[in-house]
């Protein structure tokens, strides 16, 4: 947690200068238009993907497989999903890198690290 303290006062510095910069560059209308498409598109791109990982993920359970894969593709859906929905182009891009499945992978491998210490340290609890 400690570490997020820095990326949630920094990012909005961030997403901010750049909204008017582009505001000024590009025109605010077109600044909004953009923000609204990422959005519309990223939250069709999610639910798209997350369907899919559903259904990925009730194949391995039919097959009496655990779907941890399934689960941290999941995870990195909804989270960028959340990024793509919420306004600027930072928030946007990290979005869009969760949402594809080639770059999701550097995600899920963080993720695995993260939850794999959280069990190690007895912070996270996994009932079998």
């Amino acid at each position: 947690m400690r570490y997020l303290l820095l990326p949630i006062i920094i990012i909005p510095a961030i997403e901010i200068s750049l909204l008017l910069l582009s505001g000024k560059t590009i025109g605010v209308l077109p600044t909004v238009f953009l923000i609204l498409l990422t959005g519309v598109f990223g939250a069709y791109l999610a639910k798209k993907q997350g369907i899919a990982t559903l259904k990925k993920a009730q194949e391995e359970m039919r097959h009496g497989s655990m779907p941890a894969d399934a689960v941290l593709d999941g995870i990195c859906i909804l989270i960028g999903g959340t990024l793509l929905l919420t306004p600027g182009f930072v928030t946007d891009l990290l979005g869009f890198l969760m949402l594809v499945p080639q770059t999701r992978m550097f995600f899920k491998r963080i993720l695995y690290r993260l939850f794999k210490n959280w069990m190690n340290r007895g912070t996270i609890t996994v009932i079998r």
